[in-house]
């Protein structure tokens, strides 16, 4: 599975405003600012946020962006699937873009991508803003940990 910038840029906007919510609004400049994403983007990955009742907005000078629910109520599996749709690895296990393929009956490799289908939304849909904003950032030494034995890191 691979998210895109669009998902990518509306979790970063998401979290700066966990890290807030219950305060002032926050400015679209500010927010681009913080997150590192060009302004005129996010201004509509806003808008589309705000169509879910993610967020919502206030006008003024002391206006800006806010969490219209509170970050228990989100999930990052929601935020992903309505930006990139499926969280399937491919097509021929998917639920909504299920696509059939011609070793369907023959295929072993599958089930495999199948579990890892049910594993990753599982663990997307069981994880709030919330939960996810109380963790630590993940350092280089846990990213490359465990796996030079396996595959020497190479294609993961």
């Amino acid at each position: 599975m691979r998210v895109s910038k669009r998902t990518d840029y509306a979790l970063r906007a998401l979290f700066t405003l966990v890290e807030h919510h219950g305060g002032a609004p926050i400015p679209i400049r500010e927010l681009a600012r913080r997150n590192d994403v060009p302004k005129r983007f996010l201004e509509q990955i806003m808008l589309a946020l705000k169509s879910q009742g993610w967020v919502a907005s206030a006008a003024g000078i002391r206006g800006g962006y806010f969490l219209a629910k509170g970050p228990e109520k989100i999930t990052l599996g929601e935020v992903v699937r309505h930006f990139d749709g499926i969280l399937a690895p491919i097509d021929c296990v998917s639920v909504t873009g299920y696509v059939r393929c011609s070793q369907e009956s023959v295929c072993r490799f599958r089930r495999v991508f199948f579990d890892a289908r049910n594993y990753v939304a599982n663990l997307m849909d069981q994880s709030t803003l919330a939960e996810v904003a109380k963790g630590s950032p993940l350092t280089k030494k846990e990213l490359t940990s465990g796996f030079n034995e396996f595959t020497g890191g190479e294609g993961i």
